[in-house]
């Protein structure tokens, strides 16, 4: 069995000297009632668009759209698992809500590394989710990453 330090060392992330702008990476998941309930339970946000199917066909979506901040969590699956990846904290996140993800969609979070910025080890992301080829969410993220050294 592993010391701490061995263990530490095998969840942690890339390191900001590891990072190259361009690099990508991605998650996808596929939204279910489930999703959207139990969401719904852990923020408090039980508007009925997202709840009420009555309530919901009679919006411009004909029917329950997921949270925006459900969607817009899958770019934190792949900003804090694999890039940067665990180690890494949260500076800043822009999200524009492009078109409503509703259960069944299959949503994919692409996180791309666009700058980086060595005095502070800051890394600024380029976001998006689609569903199949259209953006559902457009945006950018910086987040600081530990250092080797």
């Amino acid at each position: 069995m592993g010391t701490v330090t061995d263990i530490t060392r095998e969840l942690h992330g890339y390191y900001f000297e590891d990072l190259e702008e361009g690099m990508s990476d991605i998650y996808g998941k596929t939204i279910s009632d489930a999703d959207i309930i139990l969401f719904s339970g852990i923020s408090g946000d039980i508007n009925p668009v997202h709840l009420n199917h009555e309530f919901a066909f009679e919006t411009m979506f004909e029917g329950c759209i997921a949270h925006g901040m459900l969607t817009a969590s899958l770019i934190s699956t792949v900003i804090g698992t694999k890039l940067p990846g665990a180690g890494c904290i949260y500076v800043n996140q822009n999200l524009a809500f492009k078109a409503p993800v509703k259960s069944g969609d299959t949503v994919t979070a692409r996180v791309t590394v666009e700058k980086l910025i060595p005095k502070k080890k800051f890394v600024e992301l380029k976001t998006v989710c689609t569903v199949k080829d259209k953006v559902v969410i457009d945006g950018s993220a910086t987040v600081m990453v530990p250092s080797r050294s």
